[in-house]
């Protein structure tokens, strides 16, 4: 099978690296053609993956019409707020429409609401689709570490020869049909992750983390019932898994950018120091839209929300949260 991961990020890195490793001939393509040049002689992303060789079979391309022709498997990995931009310039190649189209991807888009693989669907017609999700830190799957995932599809034959493709003896995939609680437990948890990192800055304890990740789960699983979602995901690997990684990991962007907000920083300063994007930030707001729409009560992300973009400063957000009317669990 012949493979195209688009998107050069560290996720999408740390995919073809794996893929070639188990002998599929893959290529990665980046939408910026200095930094392909870049790689194609250092073989290093030191900018999102430093430290990791790329192996030589890897071929690395900025020509979109090179990096879809005769794919079989294409592999999503741009940020959810570029994506639908990507994915248009494919019509312009005319790209490959018997292939599988894989998202790796963890957002909502603003502007629609919608999750990746509506967009990937809306833009492309009826495509073979699917979307990987979990808690896998680059980092961690680059260098060996056991790590476990899970591929979601509505087509029980694209998800089981997904997962064959993928599964190794320190990457072990799930199957799962519930495309939506996938796609939103591995998105939705980038907010909470920004909560638990406004609770390390502040200098709070192992207690606000507890409650913010239950609690957080809780709101999730509320969304997630009224779109369409599974409850029993939430609890899984591209849930409660994601999430727990994603709150506590010391490579998670999402947690830095809250824990640099609790430090008193601002947003846009922390932003512009970033070389990655963290997907928490605009997700943000898409769950918040997503909570009125739906009517679904959601008061850390309603609090984060605040935070970002309406200049609250988290110590109120932290009152207002713990004063709120009592209820039941």
């Amino acid at each position: 099978m012949n493979i195209s991961i688009i998107g050069d990020g560290g996720w999408g890195t740390t995919l073809a690296i794996l893929l070639s490793k188990k002998g599929y001939p893959v290529t990665l393509w980046g939408a910026f053609k200095e930094y392909t040049d870049y790689l194609n002689k250092k073989r290093v992303n030191s900018k999102f993956l430093p430290g990791i060789k790329i192996p030589a079979g890897i071929n690395i391309t900025h020509d979109l019409n090179e990096a879809l022709r005769d794919k079989e498997l294409i592999v999503l990995a741009v940020p959810s707020q570029y994506l639908r931009k990507v994915i248009r310039e494919f019509k312009k190649t005319g790209y490959p429409k018997k292939s599988i189209y894989l998202s790796v991807t963890k957002g909502i888009e603003i502007s629609t609401l919608k999750r990746i693989s509506e967009i990937i669907k809306e833009e492309l017609g009826p495509v073979k689709t699917a979307v990987l999700s979990g808690p896998t830190i680059a980092h961690e799957v680059a260098a060996g570490k056991p790590t476990t995932a899970v591929i979601a599809s509505k087509n029980a034959v694209v998800r089981k020869r997904l997962q064959d493709i993928f599964i190794t003896k320190r990457f072990r995939i799930y199957t799962n049909d519930d495309v939506i609680g996938v796609e939103l437990g591995g998105s939705l948890k980038n907010v909470i992750a920004i909560a638990c990192g406004i609770s390390d800055g502040l200098g709070f304890g192992a207690n606000t983390k507890a409650a913010l990740l239950s609690r957080g789960l809780a709101e999730i699983s509320r969304l997630g019932m009224k779109m369409g979602a599974k409850t029993s995901t939430f609890s899984g690997i591209s849930g409660l898994g994601d999430l727990v990684t994603t709150c506590i990991s010391q490579y998670s962007r999402n947690r830095f950018v809250g824990e640099q907000i609790g430090k008193g920083r601002k947003l846009s300063e922390i932003k512009s120091h970033m070389q990655m994007v963290a997907e928490g930030v605009p997700t943000t707001q898409s769950a918040y839209q997503l909570s009125l729409r739906y009517k679904v009560s959601m008061p850390i992300t309603k609090e984060i929300y605040a935070v970002l973009y309406k200049n609250k400063s988290a110590q109120q957000a932290v009152k207002d949260l713990m004063t709120r009317k009592k209820k039941e669990e």
